[in-house]
């Protein structure tokens, strides 16, 4: 039991508005829905210290939302006022977002973090790149922002003394410390609530003695397995000086505890919090009147003690759970999950936390889909190779060997940022050929949602810039009213009105798996004046055929909601089967849509930028 004869106070940043919404929704909750509670949670609870940026809540507002991030940002600075924190998370050499940016990019977003109301950044790198993270720490130090730098924790999945121990965390700590860089605070950051309570006291003792006594130690978990009380109490024990909390009904299953779980383990042991927990029932209700809309998965909502053997981290899991139900996949999950270890382990033991999460999920989703390395995903292929850092353990030489060849690129052995695209110059030639005004704002908004081989007319930037933003809020779904059935009396005295026109109804066709949706409009014989020769043509099913004579249907390979990224053929290209005729993006990731047959185009029925599913056709080969 922890105790202290010399009573501490022990900070807190509240997390329900970021943290909070990307674990629970991706980051896709609308500013008005949570604005309200925020605003009350500093003007009434006083709480001085908020996570409100960075991470899924950068690219979601304008990539799902329709909302500029930056002026998210200064409406949330201009509620909560002046004197409150306003923290971020950023990625290293991937910033806000989930590439490789140049430092030039990394330089503009922290001074555009900082012009809308930023005042402390968290800087984490996957790999643990010591190097990554001064390199990166300096353009957040030199726009006068609290830097804080992160040692990223995980459980590993498998057995290893060489990683993720609290001697291998230390040494981190001590590169970083003795590199000269200004560091404002050190924090732990467990983003997947993996690691054990032992591991984050002994990490919290190792750090206590080569910090600074007046540095910061901070303790970031999440609630996954159902620990982090646990591991907060542990690393207190330790020496840490603050820790994240959160409140219902953004708390506890994949995000932090509630501040009253916390505040009441802390009873009687000389620690307290500088929250008023009384307040939480407040914000609370807040929320819930706020939030009545949305559909609170089970799935985030609810701790899962598996994930300490496939550790993603509560951001990355709501996501993704989102992401598999719109796409039609949701039976997968428990596969792609038994495949986390055999990633993890080849890759090299990278903390699973963004991108490094979505690149270990990717790859085992792929290897689920396709067969285990079949497909390499572009970015866990990259990490392998060396193009996001150095690996805390060397990775599969087979499968870097596979990497190599299928994404046609050599292994890399240098400085990642010097590696990454200069997209800084693009990003304005793009915003100039659509009349768009070039500022730092609208080019970072471009180059965030710039990825390799990723077409310029469906960025996020650009559409949101030109009006065309795609909408995808986790709604519930609203239930449609029966309609009443009359009275028996009545229709038997009521004869069936007479069907004058063209009729058109929706019939489901299961084939297998799939289930595809057809309109079909029906025109009553003789309408047109003669027999059943002479009607319509609308009288065939027309959106789509079946199968109509004119050729064969392509149609995706998943049954839910995807987005067309790519077209690679046009009518009356000839095609033969296996070939690449269109892409898709489901989770993240692009998917081939191969030819199953050989023949000509005959039809293109989408266009880049549509989101279809698998009962609408792709193309139509002859």
């Amino acid at each position: 039991m922890i105790f202290t004869k010399n009573p501490k106070t022990i900070r807190v940043m509240f997390t329900p508005f970021r943290d909070g919404l990307q674990s629970s929704f991706g980051g896709k909750v609308r500013l008005q829905d949570f604005l309200p509670a925020m605003e009350a949670s500093a003007k009434e609870a006083e709480i001085k210290h908020f996570e409100f940026g960075g991470g899924a809540r950068y690219q979601a507002p304008y990539f799902y939302l329709g909302e500029d991030p930056f002026e998210t940002m200064q409406k949330i600075r201009d509620a909560v006022g002046p004197e409150v924190d306003l923290q971020i998370l950023t990625r290293s050499v991937s910033g806000v977002t989930l590439t490789t940016q140049s430092i030039e990019a990394l330089q503009l977003q922290a001074k555009l973090m900082k012009q809308y109301g930023t005042t402390w950044d968290r800087n984490f790198d996957y790999m643990n790149d010591s190097d990554n993270l001064v390199k990166t720490g300096q353009p957040i130090v030199d726009s006068g922002m609290h830097h804080q730098v992160c040692i990223a924790l995980m459980g590993l999945p498998f057995k290893s003394d060489k990683v993720h121990t609290a001697e291998f965390y230390v040494n981190i700590a001590k590169k970083l410390l003795d590199s000269g860089i200004k560091i404002d605070s050190i924090c732990m950051k467990d983003a997947s609530g993996t690691t054990d309570p032992k591991t984050c006291y002994e990490t919290a003792k190792g750090l206590r003695k080569i910090m600074p006594p007046e540095m910061f130690l901070w303790q970031h978990t999440h609630d996954t397995a159902s620990m982090a009380v646990a591991c907060y109490m542990a690393g207190i024990e330790g020496g840490v000086d603050g820790i994240d909390l959160s409140c219902r009904p953004m708390a506890s299953g994949t995000v932090q505890p509630d501040v009253r779980s916390m505040a009441h383990a802390l009873k009687g042991t000389g620690y307290s919090l500088d929250i008023d927990a009384s307040k939480m029932g407040m914000i609370e209700d807040m929320l819930n009147e706020l939030m009545e809309d949305y559909n609170f998965n089970p799935t985030t909502t609810t701790a899962d003690a598996r994930v300490v053997g496939f550790p993603m981290p509560g951001g990355a899991i709501g996501p993704n759970v989102h992401m598999m139900v719109k796409a039609g996949i949701i039976d997968k999950y428990s596969d792609v999950l038994a495949e986390f270890p055999v990633v993890v382990k080849a890759g090299g033991a990278w903390t699973s936390v963004t991108p490094g999460s979505q690149q270990y999920w990717l790859q085992a989703f792929n290897n689920v889909m396709y067969g285990r390395w079949k497909k390499i995903d572009a970015g866990y292929g990259r990490a392998v190779l060396g193009y996001f850092g150095k690996t805390p353990l060397p990775p599969d030489p087979e499968v870097v060997e596979i990497a190599s060849k299928q994404l046609d690129m050599p292994i890399f052995d240098g400085d990642p940022l010097e590696a990454a695209p200069k997209n800084i110059g693009p990003a304005q030639e793009a915003l100039k050929e659509r009349g768009l005004e070039v500022n730092d704002k609208n080019t970072f908004l471009v180059v965030g949602s710039m990825v390799p081989g990723k077409k310029m007319e469906i960025n996020e930037g650009i559409r949101l810039l030109t009006g065309n933003p795609k909408i995808d809020i986790p709604f519930k779904k609203k239930e449609v009213p029966k309609a009443e059935k009359p009275a028996a009396k009545a229709a038997a005295s009521s004869p069936s009105p007479a069907v004058s026109g063209p009729v058109t109804s929706r019939c489901v066709v299961q084939e297998g798996p799939v289930s595809r949706t057809f309109t079909v409009t029906v025109e009553p014989m003789g309408s047109s004046g003669g027999g059943a020769s002479s009607a319509s043509p609308s009288a065939t099913a027309t959106v789509p055929a079946a199968e109509p004579a004119a050729g064969k249907q392509v149609f995706s390979t998943f049954t839910g909601q995807v987005e067309i990224v790519d077209v690679k053929v046009k009518v009356g290209d000839k095609v033969t089967k296996g070939q690449v005729i269109a892409e898709i993006e489901a989770m993240k990731a692009t998917h081939d849509i191969k030819s199953p047959i050989d023949g000509e185009i005959s039809a293109i029925h989408v266009k880049i930028g549509d989101e279809i599913d698998s009962s609408q056709p792709i193309a139509t080969i002859a």
